[in-house]
């Protein structure tokens, strides 16, 4: 395997669903050697599907002040914030998983975040009118990496 996608999130919370909704759209379109995942943002989850990868490739939803929503941020290894202003939308983000990883040297080659922007992360399903506006942008984005 030459890379892994992971979709983040709960199509149940709205915008938390952002992760899962990409890897149902992409799945069809991935070439050879690469695949996609659910995770719910479990740490030991995303160890699990990362480790020894030569790149991974994280899509979740975040919460920010101020927010912007729709606002996608792209991030590597060495730039995951864990700043004040943003938060995950589990209870531990990927910057905390991030950092149990380096202590447990199991980080993929590569890792590359997609951090997108919510506006609402109540119960419900289907994606925010900013989020959907930013969507195909993700989509092609995240393919664009593993093409």
């Amino acid at each position: 395997m030459t890379a892994v996608i992971i979709g983040i999130g709960n199509e149940y919370r709205r915008d938390d669903g952002v992760g899962p909704a990409l890897v149902a759209a992409i799945e069809p379109c991935l070439p050879d050697g690469v695949r996609a995942v659910l995770c719910d943002g479990e740490p030991a989850a995303l160890l699990d599907t990362w480790a020894g990868v030569p790149l991974a490739i994280v899509v979740d939803a975040v919460q920010c002040e101020p927010s912007s929503p729709g606002t996608i941020h792209r991030y590597e290894t060495g730039e995951v914030p864990g700043h004040p202003g943003s938060a995950s939308t589990h209870a531990l983000g990927v910057p905390d998983a991030l950092r149990l990883a380096q202590a447990l040297d199991r980080v993929p080659d590569r890792l590359v975040v997609y951090a997108v922007e919510a506006a609402d992360v109540g119960f419900g399903t289907g994606l925010s009118d900013p989020v959907q506006l930013a969507f195909p942008e993700l989509v092609e984005a995240v393919l664009a990496e593993v093409r």
